[in-house]
């Protein structure tokens, strides 16, 4: 069983703190998902899981399975077994799917010969069109697409751990069926899954075992899925600091609260 350990993550970009703390673990099997309001820093967590460049690390720790990954290139990130799902794939001209995946597979010490049967095998699963693994790497597909071939490459790399940045974003109702379920019966074989999204549509299909709520920076809430459905109801007020109301001058002369308003 692997483990993904978040204790204290503090990161920032440009002097500007995102991440104000977070306390995470996922484990071999489960689908965490984390759920939040616009520019409630859910996808810098994943781009600094991942190490994407820009960010800053104030603070804190990320290890999977005791492997310190903050002290570590992207790249050897992946090679630990960290998969990162992003919300708009980086197009990469020139270069295919196949191409890609046997370099990864060589770069870890994998036998790359049987890549192109098992790409076919999961396209055919996600309803991708075979005759898309010969294009460059995301270059002109559509949203439906370009999430089925990450799913795709996913199932292919056989990662111990992969975050899915908003997967469900732009997909029409039958891609996210069959991207969320192929990924539901990856953790069966032992797949951890760290989900960000902003939508409960996700989690009807890749059922979460835990539900962590983003505000300002910080994990404010954890439980279970249901968590996820009364958000569908009530939103994030619950959740939400209501800062105190001043009163002006103005306003305590004239008994009333100020309005800003009107």
């Amino acid at each position: 069983m692997s483990t993904l350990k978040i204790q204290g993550l503090r990161a920032g970009v440009e002097g500007n703190e995102i991440l104000r703390g977070i306390d995470l673990e996922i484990s071999s099997g489960e689908v965490h998902a984390i759920m939040g309001p616009n520019d409630s820093g859910k996808s810098t967590l994943s781009h600094v899981i991942m190490g994407r460049p820009g960010y800053e690390v104030l603070g804190g720790t990320v290890t999977l399975d005791g492997l310190d990954l903050l002290a570590l290139p992207p790249y050897e990130r992946a090679r630990a077994g960290l998969f990162l799902a992003l919300q708009y794939p980086t197009e990469v001209p020139e270069v295919s799917l196949q191409e890609t995946i046997e370099a990864a597979f060589s770069a870890a010490g994998r036998d790359s010969s049987t890549v192109g049967a098992r790409l076919t095998e999961e396209a055919e699963r996600v309803g991708l069109k075979v005759g898309l693994l010969d294009r460059p790497l995301n270059v002109d597909l559509s949203g439906g697409e370009t999430k089925r071939n990450e799913t795709v490459q996913l199932a292919v790399l056989e990662p111990k751990i992969a975050i899915l940045d908003e997967l469900d974003s732009g997909l029409e109702i039958d891609a996210l069926r069959a991207c969320s379920r192929r990924i539901e019966q990856m953790t069966d074989s032992n797949l951890g899954v760290l989900a960000i999204t902003r939508h409960h549509r996700l989690l009807d299909e890749l059922h979460p075992d835990q539900v962590h709520i983003r505000i300002d920076g910080r994990v404010v809430a954890s439980g279970g899925p249901e968590i996820a459905t009364e958000l569908e109801t009530d939103g994030y007020a619950a959740y939400i600091e209501t800062p105190p109301v001043e009163m002006s001058e103005t306003s305590v002369s004239l008994g009333r609260f100020s309005n800003p308003l009107g």
